[in-house]
C-alpha cells in the first residue's frame, strides 16, 4: 500500500518536513457534482494527515444530505484493518480539508462519523461530515464528485487526483484484475492503470479515480509493486481466475467503489443485509 513507506519515512525522519434553505415541502435538489474538465484541477478533492481523499455524493443525493468523504480502509486513523474487519457507523472526529481547484486549501470540514471502512474486497472507507452539501458550497464554494454506479471499462481514460501531494496522474485503465493479493489483504476485481502516466506514490493512496469522459469517481486508488516481490506489502501480485500469480514490479491500481450503490436504502443509507449488497459484511468485531 502505498502509504506504508511514506509513515515509515515520516517516523525515521522527524527533523524533516512531514510528508506525508428550503421549506419542508420544497423539493429537495441535487447538490451540483464538480465535473471539471477531467484531470485539469482539484475541485472536490481533499486531503488528510496521511493520504488523499475526495469530497463525494451520490447519485441521488440531495443539498440537505451529509456529505460524505471518500479515502482508503488504509488510511483509517486507527491504523490498518485487520482481513475481515469491516467499521459501520464508526464515531470519528477527524479533520479534512478541502482544496479549491487551484489545489490551495479552501478551508476544513470535520467527520461526525464513517459509515463504512474496509480492506476486505475492496480498500475503501467513507466519512460523514458534521455539515451538509450545501452547507460546504455555501461556506467553502466546494462541490463533491459524483460516485459512478459501475466500475470502469478497459481502456477507459482515469486520472488519479492527489489532494495530499496536489498532484494529478492520467493515464487509462489497462485491465480490470479478478484478484489481488498484498500481505494478509485480498481485494477483488482491481483497476489496474496502464502505464506510463500513473505511477503513484506513497501518500495518493485514498485518491479518487476519476473518469476523463465523465468526471465522475471510478474507483480509490490504494496500491503499487515497488520492489518486484510477490505478494508482500508494498509488493501486490495479481492472481487470474486459475489461480495463476502475476508480478509486475512498477503496476499500479485502485480499487472498486461502485458496490455501495448495491448496499444503499431509498434513504442513502447503507444496508449491508440489503439483497444483492456486494460489500464485505464484518467477519468479526472490531
Amino acid at each position: 500500500m502505498k502509504l506504508f513507506r511514506t509513515l515509515l519515512a515520516a517516523t525515521a525522519a522527524v527533523t524533516t518536513t512531514l510528508v506525508g434553505v428550503s421549506s419542508a415541502q420544497a423539493v429537495e435538489s441535487a447538490p451540483k457534482p464538480a465535473v471539471q474538465a477531467p484531470g485539469a484541477d482539484f475541485a472536490g478533492i481533499a486531503a488528510l494527515s496521511n493520504c488523499s481523499a475526495s469530497l463525494v455524493r451520490y447519485a441521488e443525493s440531495v443539498d440537505s444530505d451529509r456529505a460524505l468523504v471518500l479515502t482508503n480502509g488504509h488510511c483509517y486513523e486507527g491504523g490498518f484493518l485487520n482481513p475481515g474487519v469491516v467499521l459501520v457507523n464508526r464515531a470519528s472526529s477527524r479533520s479534512i480539508t478541502l482544496l479549491r481547484p487551484d489545489s490551495s486549501s479552501a478551508g476544513t470540514v470535520r467527520a461526525s462519523r464513517i459509515i463504512f471502512g474496509t480492506m476486505t474486497k475492496t480498500d475503501m472507507l467513507v466519512y460523514e461530515v458534521n455539515e451538509s452539501y450545501a452547507s460546504i458550497k455555501s461556506r467553502l464554494n466546494v462541490a463533491p464528485l459524483t460516485l459512478a454506479k459501475q466500475g470502469p471499462a478497459d481502456g477507459a481514460g482515469m486520472a488519479v487526483v492527489s489532494g495530499y501531494w496536489k498532484r494529478i496522474y492520467t493515464c487509462s485503465v489497462q485491465a480490470t484484475i479478478p484478484q489481488l493479493r498484498e500481505g494478509n489483504w485480498t481485494w477483488q476485481s482491481s483497476i489496474k492503470y496502464q502505464q506510463p502516466g500513473c505511477e503513484t506514490i506513497g501518500g495518493t493512496s485514498g485518491s479518487p479515480v476519476v473518469s476523463t469522459s465523465s468526471g465522475e469517481v471510478i474507483g480509490v486508488n490504494n496500491t503499487g509493486n515497488e520492489d518486484g516481490e510477490r505478494c508482500t506489502v508494498n509488493n501486490p501480485c495479481e492472481v487470474d481466475a486459475d489461480g495463476n500469480i502475476t508480478v509486475e514490479q512498477g503496476a499500479a491500481y485502485g480499487q472498486q467503489t461502485w458496490w455501495i450503490y448495491t448496499c444503499l436504502t431509498a434513504t442513502r443509507a447503507i444496508d449491508l443485509n440489503k439483497s444483492g449488497c456486494q460489500l464485505p459484511k464484518p467477519a468479526r468485531r472490531h
